[in-house]
């Protein structure tokens, strides 16, 4: 059997895989993206853009879920720029600013502890604190649980002038 060999596909074979992979969503050049006007397309690139969350320096209580920081964070540096320390008072916030210390009581045990927000964070919808290992532990969220429901209460505002590093 002898197999055909062309140095070069066709042009009808070339805008049959271009069409093919506009429709999957992969432009087959420079070129074809350039011309690319689908509805498509440009819906994708207006879902792109994600809004922060705004700093809440309203001083009010708020009841949700804390999750425990991952070993993996260990040593790596946080938002402030100072390195996470599982047994220090670090914890994570999208919505309070950088260096608010926030008290955060464990609703079940009504144990509580005096937390310094260094972090932004959590990241999984539903959470409003990540903490420490130390403190997690201090307020009695056992590592094998590693959620609990918690409620934040700021004690203390950094002046507003370091919010634009936030």
């Amino acid at each position: 059997m002898q197999v055909c060999r062309r140095s070069r596909p066709s042009a009808p074979l070339l805008l049959s895989l271009a069409i093919a992979a506009s429709s999957v969503g992969v432009a087959a050049s420079p070129a074809a993206r350039e011309h690319d006007t689908s509805s498509r397309a440009a819906s994708v690139q207006r879902e792109l853009p994600v809004a922060k969350p705004a700093l809440d320096r309203s001083g009010k209580k708020r009841i949700g879920t804390a999750s425990i920081y991952h070993r993996r964070f260990v040593g790596r540096k946080m938002a402030d720029g100072t390195r996470m320390d599982a047994h220090d008072d670090n914890a994570a916030s999208k919505t309070l600013p950088l260096g608010t210390r926030a008290r955060v009581t464990n609703l079940k045990t009504r144990q509580s502890a005096t937390v310094t927000i260094q972090d932004r964070g959590p990241y999984v919808k539903g959470r409003i604190v990540d903490l420490s290992p130390g403190t997690a532990e201090e307020i009695g969220i056992a590592p094998k649980d590693g959620l609990a429901e918690v409620e934040v209460k700021p004690i203390e505002l950094p002046p507003p002038e370091r919010d634009a590093k936030n």
